[in-house]
């Protein structure tokens, strides 16, 4: 029986979208779920992915690194930066990596790919061209606001990271992808992960300042941040006629 991997990160998009996978192919195919556990992911995701799992009607198989000890502190300091031409080495490290040991090669991959990343997805399948990938919610039409939505709609509380305003579940919003007007919300939000990202950035030094004055091209860290600078827009839980329309799917 050909498997269905579903990679499902504590977010609520990843959740909506192995949601609708299960309806889609539940019976027909091995299903599996997988999360790659992170350390430094706050404890309201465990509790998230224990409802999710009672809601999926199917178990989530956890997955850990062990080389470093699933704490993307560790991979950067040990790596000696905190992002790159090719994004973030923890991303590669801690996810990808287990999620690939995991897979097999005639697998189809579920991803939580929303409408609005379209170009995402379309992206990533042409850089991986050898994975047979899949994204329901691109499918569907359904974007981040339909997946809060939706997920509140099934009776689960979000993860505290969304409802502390951030866009994501990771990591409790200690991310180097994070633009300015994400950190200056950690700031005020979060300001001992913002003091801990700060300590790290001096540490190992200029190479790991994210952001770049938009007028000389210069990098400066955390320490150097304009607290009025930036705009972090989370969208509101909003379900669409699409999502009402996935909902009777797998309600069916």
């Amino acid at each position: 029986m050909k498997r269905v991997v579903c990679q499902f990160s504590c977010g609520a998009a990843s959740a909506v979208a192995t949601k609708i996978a299960l309806a889609q192919y539940g019976t027909t195919h091995d299903v599996q779920i997988v999360n790659a556990f992170i350390v430094e992911e706050g404890e309201d995701n465990r509790r998230f992915a224990a409802d999710c799992e009672k809601w999926f009607g199917h178990p989530v198989v956890v997955l850990r690194d062990e080389k470093y000890g699933a704490s993307t502190y560790e991979v950067w300091r040990r790596k000696r930066f905190l992002k790159g031409l090719h994004g973030a080495p923890c991303t590669r490290e801690l996810k990808r990596k287990v999620l690939d040991a995991f897979k097999q090669p005639d697998d189809l991959l579920v991803f939580g790919f929303t409408a609005e990343e379209q170009d995402r997805f379309e992206d990533f399948c042409e850089r991986n061209p050898a994975l047979d990938c899949r994204a329901p919610l691109i499918e569907k039409g359904i974007g981040k606001a339909d997946c809060l939505a939706m997920v509140e709609r099934a009776g689960i509380k979000l993860p505290e990271d969304y409802r502390d305003g951030f866009n994501n579940a990771n990591c409790r919003g200690e991310c180097p992808k994070g633009g300015e007007g994400h950190w200056n919300r950690m700031r005020f939000v979060r300001p001992e992960g913002f003091a801990r990202m700060q300590a790290l950035q001096e540490e190992l030094g200029p190479g790991s300042y994210f952001f770049r004055n938009r007028t000389t091209g210069e990098r400066f860290g955390l320490k150097d941040l304009d607290p009025s600078s930036g705009r972090h827009d989370e969208p509101m839980p909003e379900c669409s006629f699409f999502c009402e329309m996935a909902e009777q799917e797998y309600a069916a």
